[in-house]
């Protein structure tokens, strides 16, 4: 997903921005109001009211004068409401996303747009991700953004398939959590004339969802077995065959404290600039 680190963009855009208002309020303003105190003084008792008179032209630019802030000050006091909203928005309660790739195909396409709740596991200081108030802990099934251990400052999405403690194993296509398997239902064998994959409904805690099985091993399609460690989670995309997740990375286990959030719904699907956006796809997220 995006590797534009917006976070960090939009603290150092608050930080200078307030800070730049407050030193107006505390500082910078003192001396204009004693300005426009003394225009006031000056033109007090003379004529203007009257828009035709000489004074109310003369007083009007003097006032303008005293009032006039530094460009840097005047900007800033323009953005810093509008990016502090933005920033308490997207930090604590919601962060948009493009999914770029197919990794979590049929569940999520190329194109589409999506909202992540930022508070589900727990409030989390911007840019440095650390909770600071506890709320839910993740659950299997559920489909999570988050920074993997190889690229930290890369925003992933995957499913959670493994919880803190679980054995995880992937085997001939199908999923055994602590020696079970996933419960799964053939919805569909695609395409019809010349079969390349099948669909499957699986179960997993309580979601229900589909996930995309190719009749031939493709290059991400590894076997093996993985005890999940305490504080971290095992993570596969729903295009079991073409999602780069848990199963090849070095350290295939997603630490607690790089989760970014748990994706909600589709609000929209955009292919290109070129492209209308649809809205038909909007909805929850399984």
């Amino acid at each position: 997903m995006e590797n534009i680190n917006l976070p960090l963009i939009l603290t150092i855009g608050v930080f200078f921005t307030g800070l730049a208002w407050l030193f107006d309020r505390l500082i910078l303003s003192t001396p204009r109001r004693r300005k426009v105190a003394a225009v006031k003084a000056e033109f007090e008792g003379r004529n203007i009211t009257d828009e035709n008179s000489q004074d109310y032209e003369l007083y009007h630019r003097a006032m303008a004068a005293a009032e006039r802030e530094p460009v840097v000050i005047e900007f800033s006091k323009s953005f810093f409401p509008v990016l502090l909203v933005v920033f308490v928005l997207r930090s604590f309660i919601a962060e948009p996303f493009q999914i770029p790739s197919g990794s979590m195909e049929p569940t999520l396409d190329v194109g589409d747009f999506i909202l992540v709740n930022k508070f589900t596991y727990g409030i989390r200081l911007p840019v440095i991700n650390k909770k600071i108030i506890e709320i839910n802990d993740p659950e299997r099934g559920d489909v999570m953004v988050f920074f993997p251990p190889h690229l930290p400052d890369t925003y992933y999405i995957k499913r959670v398939i493994g919880l803190p403690g679980d054995l995880v194993r992937y085997e001939n296509h199908k999923l055994f959590i602590n020696g079970e398997a996933v419960p799964e239902t053939l919805q569909a064998v695609l395409p019809a004339q010349k079969p390349q994959f099948k669909l499957v409904r699986e179960t997993l805690g309580e979601h229900e969802f589909t996930s995309r099985k190719y009749l031939r091993p493709g290059q991400y399609s590894r076997r093996g077995s993985w005890r999940v460690p305490e504080g971290h989670y095992f993570m596969v995309g729903d295009n079991r065959d073409n999602s780069f997740d848990s199963r090849g990375w070095d350290d295939p286990f997603v630490p607690e404290d790089h989760i970014v959030g748990k994706a909600m719904v589709v609000w929209m699907h955009w292919d290109s600039l070129f492209s209308l956006p649809s809205f038909d796809r909007a909805g929850a997220i399984d």
